[in-house]
């Protein structure tokens, strides 16, 4: 059976299902999540962990370049800076993988290729990483 993400076709909606699947996990893992009113923020969800606030912006994709598959790491006007959000959670939705990556890693990335099956890929390291949410 399909990932049920992949029958979404409108990538708005796409994006609010991944929003809805990364607060779920979230939550499951203890965590305390927030969502913003309205959608004007550069972030999708404020995750709590023992006081410690971390600004997150939810991404999914099921775009696969070779053996990767390639997800935006940047909004209209360009790559996410870290004066807006601490982590990009990142879902590839065939997998159901997650990647948490923090804003400093990526640089002025505006795309990330990531390879959840390769255990010694670039981002491999982040793959699953939510105890980084609780630093």
């Amino acid at each position: 059976m399909k990932t049920p993400g992949l029958r979404i076709r409108q990538p708005k909606a796409r994006g609010e299902w991944a929003e809805l699947r990364f607060i779920t996990r979230a939550i499951e893992l203890k965590f305390r999540v927030s969502k913003p009113w309205g959608e004007t923020g550069p972030y999708d969800c404020i995750v709590d962990h023992r006081g410690r606030l971390s600004r997150v912006q939810v991404k999914c994709t099921c775009k696969k370049r070779l053996q990767s598959y390639v997800c935006s790491v940047s909004n209209n006007r360009g790559p996410y800076s870290p004066r807006d959000i601490d982590f990009v959670a990142a879902l590839i939705i065939p997998t159901e993988t997650w990647y948490l990556l923090p804003i400093a890693i990526l640089g002025r990335s505006f795309d990330v290729w990531l390879t959840p099956q390769r255990k010694n890929s670039r981002y491999a390291e982040f793959q699953e990483a939510w105890h980084l949410l609780k630093r």
